[in-house]
């Protein structure tokens, strides 16, 4: 049973795709923007109308990273002064 499934594996890749004889590709061509850690984010059209390129969704972003963390700030101030009062 498991010669047949090699067999059958063994078959299904054609002449023609014999990669050791292909000319012209570069092996790890892309390897350095990988390990950079290229992040692709599919945006719905709508939003992706309302912003013109990465600069100005990493904008947008960062902007919202600074309102919650003062929202976290205040929010932390409030109840410490809460509970200072009881």
């Amino acid at each position: 049973m498991k010669k047949d499934i090699e067999k059958e594996m063994e078959d299904e890749l054609l002449a023609e795709y014999d990669f050791a004889r292909m000319e012209g590709g570069v092996r790890g061509k892309y390897v350095e923007r990988y390990r950079a850690g290229t992040n692709l984010v599919l945006l719905d059209p709508d939003i992706a109308r309302a912003f013109p390129n990465d600069a100005a969704v990493n904008d947008a972003l960062r902007m919202l990273i600074k309102i919650a963390q003062r929202q976290q700030s205040n929010t932390a101030v409030q109840e410490s002064r809460e509970q200072s009062q009881l």
